[in-house]
């Protein structure tokens, strides 16, 4: 009786854990700041007519010219930061290994500026894998913070209660015996702690840059494997990049580092775009605000990687009644790094959306996968905004469960930002002679009552990779 009651005291205090709120700093909504030195960038990979794969980069291009040009600090915070392949290799870019010797020469050559990676436990197998690029770093000089998911609610709680009472004891260590898709071999607690299914899923870049400071927010990842996604980012200076750096420096803070100082506020550039800073639920908070003011000489169109986020449907669904005219760009979720999976949650909510009216494409992937998380709206009285970074249209990236960073930016319809945008999304959408991204629906609907009851089941409870 004492141990079963010991056993209920355990379960209960873990259950408490589950549901625990943020840490300060979280779920933050900064205020709209005048962007300065603004770039819309994108990542495109497509097929030309015989079928050949190219890609066109220009993410880590611009990513690498910030680092190159801090003096400082620079202060990166990235999901997927490996050379780690699936069983199909990609060999499209080496992006692990280039970041890190960016990093590495950028700090030989000023040796007293401060670097800080952030970064998931994803990278180490929860503490299965030794991560080598992660130890020259710091070899370095260059500090490594991994986050301290367990300071985070639970996204799976029903397994979560399990793990925080039998497995977490026991720590985790290299060179297990279990096989991965990623030709490493882990420990069996690497498992069962990647069954919590929570994450630092952010994608963002701060550093000086001489006058002030440049940031990036992105949906691109380090990561070998990841290197011929279709991306996007935004690259800007002014303001809003010390928010930015405030929303890194609480994770860093409750991932037991040192935060960094902030700088004097900059002045103000002169423009009349503005860009604002949302993290975890204020994401989706905006997004539902906006959903519900569009009306029908509005027009939304979305790029995405997942869509499952009940809310979020329910929105688009309201907006399609209203006359909003949708098109949403989705990924088929048919193959990740080479291993073929169920296409969920994409197939069946685009049927569901599909019947609502709203218009959907696929995209075409030839290896990769369509990564980008983009939300463009272009309003009748001539204003526009733009939504991206990391946070797919899902619970886990919506509900204060993943750590996300996006930046909505606002300003009018012909600026070039907007311009931009909204050439690249036409391109996706229609293809043109030379390049093809996507396809009709109707080539890969599919009608299966199972993948949509196992879609409700797992964005439901939790037991969701998505």
């Amino acid at each position: 009786m004492r141990a079963v009651m010991i056993l209920f005291v355990g379960m209960l205090l873990c259950a408490c854990q589950s549901v625990r709120s943020l840490p300060d700093g979280l779920s933050f909504q900064g205020k709209e700041h005048p962007a300065g030195d603004l770039k819309f960038l994108k990542d495109l990979t497509y097929a030309d007519r015989t079928g050949i794969r190219h890609n066109d980069q220009e993410i880590f291009d611009q990513w690498f010219r910030v680092i190159q040009n801090a003096r400082r600090f620079v202060v990166i915070d990235m999901f997927l930061y490996n050379q780690f392949q699936g069983l199909v290799p990609e060999h499209t870019r080496p992006l692990a290994r280039e970041m890190t010797d960016s990093l590495i020469a950028q700090k030989r050559r000023h040796p007293t500026m401060r670097i800080v990676i952030i970064t998931d436990p994803v990278n180490t197998g929860y503490g299965g894998i030794r991560h080598k690029l992660f130890e020259e770093l710091a070899a370095n000089g260059i500090e490594v913070i991994m986050t301290d998911l367990t300071k985070l609610p639970d996204s799976n709680p029903s397994w979560s209660i399990f793990w925080r009472l039998f497995v977490r004891p026991w720590g985790n260590s290299p060179n297990g015996w279990l096989p991965t898709p990623i030709d490493h071999k882990v420990p069996l607690r690497s498992y069962l702690s990647f069954l919590n299914f929570k994450a630092n899923h952010r994608k963002v870049l701060i550093a000086d840059s001489g006058s002030g400071l440049a940031a990036m927010v992105t949906s691109a990842n380090a990561h070998d494997a990841s290197s011929a996604h279709s991306n996007v980012a935004v690259c800007f200076t002014g303001p809003a990049a010390i928010d930015l750096l405030k929303t890194e420096n609480a994770v860093i803070s409750f991932s037991g580092g040192v935060p960094l100082a902030l700088p004097e506020l900059p002045p103000s550039p002169s423009s009349k775009i503005t860009v604002q800073v949302l993290t975890e639920s204020k994401i989706r908070d905006h997004i539902l605000q906006t959903l519900s003011a569009l009306g029908p000489e509005d027009t939304l169109d979305i790029t995405m990687l997942f869509v499952s986020d009940r809310r979020v449907i329910a929105a688009l669904k309201d907006a399609s009644a209203r006359g909003v005219k949708i098109r949403i760009l989705l990924d088929r979720n048919r193959l990740a790094f080479g291993i073929r999976r169920l296409t969920i949650p994409n197939s069946p909510v685009a049927r569901e959306l599909r019947k609502a009216g709203i218009s959907i494409r696929w995209f075409e992937p030839h290896g990769e996968q369509c990564h980008s998380k983009i939300l463009i709206v272009n309003n009748a009285d001539g204003t526009s905004q733009i939504s991206l970074g990391s946070a797919n249209l899902t619970r886990r990236n919506l509900a204060d469960l993943n750590l996300e960073s996006n930046v909505v930016l606002r300003g009018p319809t012909d600026a070039k930002v907007f311009r931009e945008a909204d050439a690249w999304f036409e391109l996706l959408w229609c293809n043109d002679p030379q390049r093809q991204f996507s396809v009709e629906y109707e080539r890969f609907a599919r009608r299966s009552f199972l993948e949509t009851a196992i879609y409700h089941f797992m964005e439901s409870s939790g037991w969701s990779a998505f």
